[in-house]
């Protein structure tokens, strides 16, 4: 912007003021604090992920030693269970890269856990409320997916109307 509009719209008296008061540095203090603090807690997701990755094949030696439906049981709930972590680890990275978390990134997250879980109930039996009870989330997720993506302000009907 240039000078005379910032100084018809007050936004250069408004900055002297916050840096009088010392805002913008602890701002800027609070921002280096929680981007210091992701990094490490993207580390942690990549360890963790590193690590459920080694679980997994370690696991491939059930398909010798259990029944076939057991192993294969394990092995696809360890790699569901990896791809939500790798869900985890996108909105984290988006949080870090854009300032800013990603609705459908969450929404992806919940649904493959929650997939997760109807194949763990699909696989044990039993009754059909839980099936019920996961499905209806499963579709509202689906929902809450669509119209985030509609409604995302950054598509291109949203850019532009603006």
């Amino acid at each position: 912007m240039n000078s005379l509009l910032k100084e018809k719209i007050g936004i250069g008296r408004l900055s002297q003021a916050f840096r009088r008061l010392g805002v913008v540095e602890a701002s800027r203090f609070f921002v280096q604090a929680i981007r210091l603090l992701l990094c490490g807690l993207m580390g942690v997701i990549l360890l963790c992920l590193t690590g459920g990755i080694v679980k997994t094949f370690i696991d491939l030696h059930l398909l010798f030693s259990e029944e076939v439906e057991v192993a294969s049981r394990r092995i696809l709930i360890d790699i569901l269970i990896l791809l939500a972590v790798v869900e985890i680890f996108k909105t984290t990275f988006t949080y870090f890269t854009e300032g800013r978390v990603k609705v459908t990134y969450i929404v992806d997250t919940v649904l493959v856990v929650m997939l997760s879980e109807v194949i763990t109930l699909w696989f044990k039996g039993g009754e059909m409320l839980p099936y019920l009870a996961l499905a209806l989330l499963l579709s509202a997720l689906g929902l809450i997916r669509v119209i985030a993506i509609r409604f995302s302000p950054t598509s291109p009907e949203r850019i532009r109307e603006h």
